[in-house]
């Protein structure tokens, strides 16, 4: 695979706590919703590294027990900016969402 986050994906990825992971998955959802308006191309490569950054959470042995959470983001999120919006979501429910996880990360600073 093709990683745009090379260093996270070697390695530094699995440092992070899952809260900063999934802060961090979330200012990539942040960054397609401002630019889905703006300049497609920019919304796209948006959401391919919050994928992408969604997929080493997954794969990150100490978030087995919320793979299920995961799992279902990761659909959501494809469902969302790929498809016809099954679930209703919306862009400030992904906001609302990843919030709660920048204010965790943060708190732990």
């Amino acid at each position: 695979m093709n990683y745009q986050h090379k260093q996270l994906a070697g390695g530094n990825w699995f440092k992070l706590t899952f809260f900063e992971q999934m802060a961090n998955v979330g200012s990539e959802v942040e960054r397609t919703i401002i630019w889905e308006n703006k300049n497609k191309e920019y919304s796209i490569k948006a959401i391919e590294r919050a994928l992408e950054l969604l997929d080493l959470t997954i794969s990150d042995i100490k978030n087995r027990l919320r793979l299920k959470e995961l799992m279902r983001l990761r659909e959501t999120l494809v469902d969302y900016f790929y498809f016809d919006n099954q679930f209703s979501s919306s862009d400030k429910s992904w906001q609302n969402y990843f919030y709660a996880f920048n204010y965790a990360a943060r708190l732990k600073k």
